[in-house]
């Protein structure tokens, strides 16, 4: 039976990793340091902390003990963007050398640098990215989900997309890593840009004119950084953009709501981290340090001083884009 790990006992571990154990022919395991979730599981089915009224699988286990990383053959990597770095290098040693790594993370890793090219510097094993429309509440509760698989080569494509067959899990795949991992980080800034507008205005002619300004400008972006326009067109892309920002489940979408609705103003950059807050300033940071006009993504770029101009009139913001698109 294939061993399987995932890192992390969040909400989007739990829910894939009861996806491959509903199956029966692999060994899962969540590895986690939250010791109630881990109990929860082995003893009641549940996690408690994240589907407390949701029975697992009886073939999924939880651990503390990270030992079991060593004879893992597919670690899925689903703990914050932040800390998937620094958590495969201090731990590396307890890796087995042949396992094939799958960044599940939506972020930037170590110096706003993307997680694969960061982990490839010092691990030699396979690493793929997963990207999609991906909402955890509806993988557990069997609902058809698509991902893109991303991998510089196409090597193991087949032996992970094998692991999901027969389930509600569906891929398309992309050597483009970097653009995959590009477009699921962008959709979250876009996704707070239609939050803001839907807060403001119920006109389903402007939301489409915003959304079609947002893919374009993360076409644009995603070409400027070395990605594909195709991966636009997958799961990573469009799907997931259009997930995020239409979907009130979505945090950034709703960080978007609540800052058109007047709820965030002074203080705003020192309170809020979601992914979408945190890649706004990173994005608008390398548009400037490659000697791209910013001016070319009006929408980043306001959403930028939406974050950083002390007291800015957020009642003004959609109004502000469409003056600069004209």
């Amino acid at each position: 039976m294939k061993e399987i790990v995932f890192v992390g006992s969040g909400a989007i571990a739990t829910a894939i990793g009861n996806v491959l154990a509903r199956k029966a022919v692999y060994n899962v395991t969540l590895l986690s340091i939250e010791e109630e979730v881990v109990e929860s599981i082995n003893e009641q089915r549940v996690n408690i902390a994240y589907f407390p009224n949701v029975k697992l699988s009886r073939n999924i286990k939880a651990t503390t003990n990270i030992d079991v990383l060593k004879n893992a053959e597919v670690i899925f990597m689903a703990i914050p963007s932040t800390a998937v770095v620094g958590y495969l290098k201090n731990n590396k040693q307890y890796i087995n050398p042949n396992a094939i790594i799958v960044n599940l993370a939506k972020g930037f890793g170590k110096d706003d640098r993307l997680i694969p090219e960061c982990i490839m510097e010092f691990m030699s094993n396979p690493i793929l990215t997963m990207k999609g429309p991906s909402f955890a509440r509806e993988i557990i509760n069997r609902q058809e989900t698509g991902f893109t698989l991303a991998s510089y080569n196409t090597e193991h494509f087949n032996e992970v997309a094998e692991l999901f067959e027969n389930t509600n899990i569906h891929f398309d795949f992309s050597t483009d890593m970097d653009g995959v991992e590009y477009a699921s980080i962008m959709k979250n800034i876009y996704a707070i840009v239609i939050g803001l507008l839907d807060a403001n205005y119920d006109s389903a002619n402007m939301r489409s004119l915003i959304i079609t300004k947002a893919i374009n400008e993360m076409r644009s972006l995603l070409i400027n950084f070395g990605g594909k326009d195709i991966t636009m067109f997958n799961y990573c892309g469009f799907g997931d953009f259009s997930l995020t920002a239409l979907n009130d489940m979505s945090r950034n979408r709703t960080l978007g709501l609540l800052i058109g609705k007047g709820f965030f103003n002074s203080g705003i950059s020192e309170k809020v981290v979601l992914e979408g807050r945190i890649a706004v300033d990173v994005f608008y940071q390398k548009v400037q340090d490659s000697h791209i006009d910013i001016n070319a993504y009006p929408l980043m770029s306001e959403l930028y001083h939406v974050f950083n101009d002390n007291d800015y009139p957020t009642k003004k913001f959609i109004k502000n884009i469409l003056n600069k698109i004209k």
